[in-house]
């Protein structure tokens, strides 16, 4: 049987995306591996290859499962519908982040079934079901409609990370040499945990493992990364660094196996603040980048979020990485309630950090989060198109035009000059201008974000 997995591109509307960076397809490559027997599985990711139609009459699959998170809803739903016209008898299955949490968002004639939580297994009894011709009650984790309505049965616990297979990069290898972030190219990525033992209220990952933090076995991921070929590696963890006596223990066996690559983690900043002697232990086998959700430069702000960090502990951390010659990928959050004082004081904060390279999103409620549930009712547009975390879905205090010609001067002035060239250096230089292209392109799409909704303003009126 022919299995086809698709990671989907971003909508025409979406800001950022594979505009900015495109990682490995992990999540299918992992789907991929737990298919059991004679199957042919082939993966096409569509934020490289945009011929759907070829890669239907070359390979006709019988299957086509597509992972999706909310902001891929309406295109998930756009590429089955062309998959149903070219062949109505295929089995159209969807997994992925937003098919966990809103499965109901999918319940569509194009959608056969729905996968929800972690989809190896489930997949893996979809496809054994499916060539038997028999139905697919009882499988746990999936929905499919029924009536006017969607039947789903519960998610089997997640309990032990080992127990997957390793993800099929075979599958992906004509891709390979196009997966990137910034100069770190190509690109693998690995996970090693999964879960958040924090409870920010604008992220549902920890959600999904009911508050627990899960790690694989030090001894897995070493063997896993024997295996991988390229120079840089991301961990696609939800948090990389929390469990800082597992991640000793895993720099050990690094350093150990001797292995050398370069290494792209998540980490809090008060865990940086508090472990910097894991900070260098992963420095010393090749840690080149934290990505450091620093949020905010006040506290308030940090704690109406319930981050459970501060301001000190940013700051420390961003001390502790430079000290080491870590680079910090700064991550910052945008109030749709800022001020044009507000956005000038961010700029002088990442300034004052001396920061080379930063995101800016704004604060964005998605759907499953403590946020979502208390602004809900507020949201100016239900459009998933817009959760791309640059369009603001709340309304904000500034008129639209000007809230997002504050962003673009953040964008644009954030960093200084010395620091944004220190930053620009880490890149070949041949491909410097079409880096400075590219970032100009980006820039210029937020300046003009407020044209996406109409005539509407949506600002808050006094």
């Amino acid at each position: 049987m022919k299995i086809l997995l698709i990671e989907p591109a971003k909508a025409p509307l979406t800001i950022g995306g594979e505009d900015v960076f495109i990682f490995e397809s992990l999540a299918l490559e992992y789907v991929a591996a737990g298919v059991e027997g004679h199957h042919d599985v082939k993966i096409l990711d569509m934020r490289l290859e945009h011929d759907l139609h070829g890669v239907l009459r070359e390979f006709s699959p019988q299957i086509v499962g597509i992972t999706a998170y909310t902001v891929h809803v309406n295109t998930v739903k756009s590429v089955l519908q062309e998959i149903k016209i070219w062949n109505s008898q295929v089995l159209t299955v969807v997994g992925g982040h937003h098919a966990t949490v809103v499965p109901e968002d999918f319940l569509s004639p194009v959608v056969d079934l729905v996968v929800m939580g972690e989809g190896v297994f489930a997949f893996r009894e979809v496809v054994r079901r499916f060539e038997k011709g028999s139905g697919f009650d009882g499988i746990p984790g999936i929905a499919f409609a029924k009536g006017d309505g969607l039947a789903r049965t519960a998610c089997s616990p997640l309990e032990d990370l080992d127990g997957f297979p390793l993800p099929d990069r075979k599958l992906t290898a004509r891709y390979r040499r196009h997966y990137y972030s910034e100069w770190m190219k190509p690109m693998a990525s690995i996970r090693t945990s999964k879960g958040c033992p924090y409870r920010c209220n604008f992220c549902t990952l920890w959600k999904l493992t009911r508050g627990r933090y899960l790690g694989r076995k030090p001894e897995r991921v070493v063997e896993e990364l024997a295996g991988i070929e390229e120079e840089f590696v991301f961990f696609a963890d939800d948090e990389s660094l929390v469990d800082a006596a597992r991640m000793k223990t895993l720099a050990a066996l690094i350093e150990k196996a001797g292995i050398r690559k370069q290494y792209f983690v998540y980490g809090r900043s008060d865990t940086i603040a508090r472990n910097p002697e894991l900070l260098e232990m992963w420095r010393k086998i090749g840690l080149e980048r934290v990505f450091v959700g620093l949020e905010f430069f006040r506290d308030e702000d940090l704690n109406y979020i319930g981050k459970g960090s501060t301001t000190d502990d940013n700051e420390k951390a961003v001390k502790i990485l430079r000290d080491l010659g870590v680079e910090t990928y700064a991550s910052f959050i945008l109030r749709p309630e800022f001020s044009r004082e507000d956005f000038r004081a961010l700029r002088r904060y990442c300034r004052k950090l001396r920061l080379g390279f930063g995101s800016f999103a704004v604060l964005t409620p998605f759907p499953g989060t403590d946020l979502y549930e208390e602004v809900r009712n507020r949201l100016i547009t239900h459009n998933h198109d817009y959760f791309d975390l640059i369009h603001t879905l709340l309304p904000t205090e500034l008129p639209l035009r000007e809230f997002y010609y504050e962003f673009y001067q953040l964008l644009s002035r954030a960093f200084s000059f010395g620091d944004a060239m220190a930053f620009l250096r880490k890149f070949p230089p041949r491909e410097i201008p079409s880096i400075l292209m590219k970032s100009y392109r980006v820039r210029n799409r937020v300046k003009r974000a407020y044209r996406d909704y109409g005539n509407g303003d949506f600002s808050v009126r006094r």
